[in-house]
């Protein structure tokens, strides 16, 4: 887990080692299998009606630089289900990206709140943040990092094929910051793991090390068909991501080849197919696909709930 020592909200005087969650190898493996573990069970307590109130007056700050729909709402939704409370701070409703330094803020919503979730465009901030606030900070995406994404697709997977083992994932498109993300947590987990993206999309070098250091680092290609075949679950993301408008038409042709349609998984027919959405149908993933039995986006969806919920509860130490 990401520790910074930081000033205690309590004694201002006092200097505290918090946990973070910037990004998925901030977590060791028995954290990653603690966070999956109680992810299950608050998925069941949920479905069965089961009231699970273990945050009871607590507070989440969402700091929000880019607009969401899932982000926030299963964040917003999975603080009340904990019995606790979320704060929106959109980019219009704080001092943040209107001349207040991040310390700044950090330091302020710690004497509030018991943590703070941020959806930035800079990772740097993130890093900022974690080190002048005294309560976790949890990446809500950033423009090299998506964990929290990276959890619900673990979970996802997990729960399809009853774990990990000999479970085979093709990642095709951009290496972006999901992809990036989804590689280091796919090595945590023993998953194998291989990347098509276009030549110049690769993730980057760095992440890879990160990805080997816990468990081994995919095998990058730059053939999609190679990478999906007999794969058990085909993986996409959209290939044009908020702040990149201005690169649409280049990137469409770049990407060419690469959008996950039915002749694609005619290598891979009993492939499940996972978008962490919203998905640009017609580009990386075409509406047949995104609609067919063989998707499994939207308990990908829902699960992001389910790991969020979890992760905080482990971060506050419930």
């Amino acid at each position: 887990m990401s520790k910074h020592a930081t000033t205690s909200a309590t004694n201002p005087t006092a200097e505290s080692t918090v946990s973070h969650f910037l990004d998925v190898d901030d977590l060791t493996d028995d954290e990653l299998a603690e966070v999956f573990s109680t992810a299950g069970e608050l998925k069941v307590a949920h479905r069965a009606g089961k009231s699970h109130p273990v945050l009871a007056n607590q507070t989440l700050a969402m700091l929000f630089e880019k607009p969401s729909t899932r982000t926030r709402v299963s964040f917003e939704t999975g603080m009340t289900q904990l019995g606790g409370h979320a704060i929106y701070l959109g980019p219009d409703t704080t001092h943040l990206d209107h001349g207040e330094p991040v310390a700044d803020t950090a330091r302020a919503l710690s004497r509030y709140v018991d943590a703070v979730m941020a959806r930035v465009f800079d990772h740097d901030a993130l890093e900022a943040m974690a080190s002048h606030a005294s309560v976790p900070v949890i990446n809500g995406l950033s423009d090299d990092a998506h964990p929290c994404q990276t959890l619900a697709d673990l979970f996802t997977i997990y729960e399809q094929f009853d774990g990990f083992e000999d479970v085979s994932v093709a990642w095709v498109g951009d290496g972006n910051n999901v992809a990036q993300s989804f590689a280091v947590g796919a090595a945590m987990a023993g998953l194998d793991l291989t990347m098509a993206t276009p030549e110049g999309y690769e993730p980057a070098e760095g992440v890879l090390a990160r990805a080997d250091a816990r468990g081994q680092a995919p095998e990058v290609v730059n053939d999609p068909e190679a990478a999906v075949e007999g794969a058990d679950v085909v993986y996409t993301d959209v290939w044009v991501s908020m702040g990149e408008e201005d690169e649409r038409e280049e990137k469409l042709g770049d990407f060419d080849g690469f959008q996950v349609s039915d002749d694609l998984l005619a290598n891979a027919p009993e492939a499940a197919v996972m978008h962490c959405l919203p998905a640009h149908r017609g580009e990386e993933i075409t509406g047949d696909v995104l609609e067919s039995e063989q998707a499994i986006v939207w308990e990908q969806a829902e699960n992001r709930m389910h790991t969020q919920k979890a992760l905080i509860a482990h971060l506050l130490g419930e």
